[in-house]
């Protein structure tokens, strides 16, 4: 089994409930287990900012599926619930990606792990920091906390959401 974590956001519609159904449909699929999730953070766009804030948080599981099986799947699953894809860091009912893959490297068109940008995101790190602040990223050889630690004041707004 390999341990798996899912970025999650969402800022349309119920952005919360987005999230908490995204998460549901992952522990159906077949061969994967929730193991965890982090809490709720609201957080300022990235990107693109002219948007509604974003809730993001962390969910992981383990599975006995390939990385790119399991791309299909949480994009189906993003399909499934009625995301369109129009511009990149745009506003989207669920955005689910794939951070780290065990301690797995991959560089394939349509799939890179660890995430390439996750390092530099306070609205990945707070909450990956808050669920396995021990874990090292298999490429920069940092914990998570770490990588938060050192991540600077940019303007990132990453706030704890009460649950609702």
């Amino acid at each position: 089994m390999t341990s798996v974590y899912i970025g999650i956001g969402s800022n349309l519609g119920d952005r919360q409930r987005n999230c908490l159904e995204a998460v549901e449909r992952m522990g159906k699929m077949p061969d994967c287990r929730i193991t965890g999730r982090s809490d709720w953070y609201l957080t300022k766009p990235v990107g693109v900012e002219d948007q509604d804030w974003f809730v993001n948080g962390v969910a992981s599981l383990t599975t006995e599926i390939s990385p790119q099986v399991l791309l299909r799947r949480v994009m189906d699953i993003e399909a499934d619930m009625g995301r369109v894809r129009r511009e990149r860091w745009g506003p989207r009912i669920i955005d689910l990606d794939i951070l780290l893959f065990g301690q797995e490297i991959i560089h394939e068109e349509n799939l890179k792990v660890p995430h390439p940008l996750m390092h530099l995101r306070r609205f990945v790190l707070e909450p990956l920091a808050e669920l396995v602040p021990d874990l090292i990223h298999p490429s920069l050889g940092l914990s998570m906390m770490e990588l938060l630690r050192r991540l600077p004041d940019d303007g990132q707004v990453v706030t704890l959401m009460k649950e609702q």
